[in-house]
């Protein structure tokens, strides 16, 4: 994030204005009917760079209920990574490629493509995604603040903080039952003493 990219405010408007093909169903088992790995290495080649057939495969797995969120989020992804300063620049290619095969595959478990489209906190957590794995950050903010807010916005990252919180509080809670547990049995054995 050491770079300078774009403004937050163009591409989050960028993902805004999402054609509605970009949106398509995926082609998935002969199902579909937008070809993701042709988008992906139509992209490749604006960047500056060219997909190998092996680089592809990833985009021709025939697994719909695995592979589908992933697709979809690809392409809308692809549609942010079309924008004429990435594509002016033509050195984005690789990461690029690597962001769309492995780095938004989590993030699209969680969260369905379209809402990176209609929603703004999404739209700006996709964008602060894509360009930390392009080695940017947005144009006027410096590493500390480009950094603090995509944590700040991180779905994943959320994610990971409730279960950790979750987790605390159910080791807590068990503590405390074990601690009032151990005093009634000593208050049970003080008494029995007493009476004794």
């Amino acid at each position: 994030m050491t770079t300078e990219g774009p403004t937050l405010e163009t591409l989050t408007h960028r993902l805004a204005e999402c054609p509605a093909d970009f949106l398509d169903e995926p082609r998935i088992e002969r199902k579909g009917r937008v070809d993701v790995a042709a988008v992906v290495a139509d992209l490749v080649r604006q960047l500056g760079g060219r997909a190998q057939r092996s680089d592809l495969d990833v985009f021709r797995k025939s697994d719909l209920m695995k592979c589908r969120s992933h697709f979809r989020l690809a392409l809308v992804t692809c549609w942010l990574l079309g924008d004429s300063w990435f594509i002016g620049k033509k050195r984005f290619a690789v990461p690029a490629l690597r962001l769309l095969s492995a780095g938004i595959v989590e993030l699209a478990s969680l969260i369905h493509a379209e809402k990176f489209v209609s929603d703004p906190d999404s739209r700006e957590e996709l964008v602060r995604l894509c360009l930390r794995e392009l080695g940017l950050r947005p144009a006027g903010e410096s590493e500390a603040q480009a950094l603090d807010r995509l944590e700040a916005t991180n779905t994943l990252e959320r994610r990971k903080v409730i279960a950790a919180t979750r987790t605390a509080q159910e080791r807590t809670r068990k503590v405390r039952e074990e601690l009032a547990r151990k005093a009634r049995a000593e208050a049970e054995a003080a008494a029995k003493i007493s009476r004794e």
